[in-house]
């Protein structure tokens, strides 16, 4: 299992859980401390060193190395947690010229994606199929997305947020219609509000923090979409482990074809 974002909060909790489930885990995070104390837990938690690899999703070349690297050390994905996700505080676009949150939360996922196709290929099967589970957010319905211009600059970083994971369940739209057929079967969910270390910037969100569910609580669906038979269903969105209703600009078949087009031409 390839978790992204496994070095904190949601990422974190769901490899130590699947550890503890006697999963084969591999850590991708951006912090090297922050990583390798996530690789002390996970080794607690299941009794065995993961690998674990470091890359910054505001760089894509980083993102391609890491998947570059984990495809050739490894010949199965069975499933692939896109989990990293930020609310990243005012600053400058990328190094590859994109919105930050829409580069770190869908576009270096979609492209990680796309790195691990064949090993995700490989350990599908009929009976078991893989799986590709992205973290998305009710956050979409206020969404700004551009679908022809994924990475274009927004300045409003709430409406960032929402359009970058409005972009998360249209990705999994496309996915599970070009490759259910092939036995992977990509899902999304939203997994509630989370005490971690996401929206520290946001002064409002800090505020609430104490009401929020903890990190082992966000991670629960998660969790069951890896693992359970009846979250196999393509293309699904999930929250709190039941099926859940996006907005139709989340949901339009025409904008999620749009979308993965224009994502292919900025990242592949």
């Amino acid at each position: 299992m390839v978790v992204t974002g496994a070095s904190s909060g949601i990422g974190r909790a769901a490899a130590v859980a699947f550890a503890r489930h006697g999963d084969e885990v591999v850590l991708l995070g951006r912090d090297p401390q922050r990583l390798a104390e996530a690789v002390s837990a996970v080794r607690e938690a299941g009794g065995r060193t993961p690998a674990s690899y470091r890359a910054d999703f505001a760089v894509l070349d980083e993102v391609r190395a890491a998947g570059t690297q984990i495809a050739a050390e490894h010949e199965h994905v069975h499933v692939l947690a896109n989990n990293a996700g930020l609310l990243p505080a005012v600053r400058p676009l990328t190094a590859d010229g994109n919105d930050p949150a829409m580069q770190i939360n869908y576009l270096a996922g979609f492209l990680l994606t796309h790195l691990l196709l064949d090993r995700l290929r490989a350990a599908a099967a009929p009976t078991a199929p893989a799986r590709i589970i992205t973290t998305s957010s009710a956050a979409e319905a206020w969404g700004t997305l551009d679908a022809d211009r994924p990475g274009r600059p927004q300045y409003l970083r709430w409406l960032a947020y929402g359009a970058s994971k409005q972009a998360n369940i249209l990705f999994t739209i496309e996915a599970a219609r070009r490759w259910a057929p092939e036995h992977i079967v990509p899902t999304c969910y939203f997994p509630g509000l989370v005490r971690s270390g996401f929206g520290r910037s946001s002064p409002s969100f800090s505020l609430a923090r104490g009401l929020f569910l903890t990190p082992e609580q966000g991670a629960d669906t998660l969790v069951w979409l890896a693992n359970d038979p009846a979250a196999l269903i393509p293309g699904g969105y999930f929250a709190s482990r039941s099926q859940f209703r996006a907005t139709p600009r989340a949901t339009s078949w025409s904008r999620a074809v749009r979308l993965w087009a224009s994502s292919l031409a900025s990242v592949i």
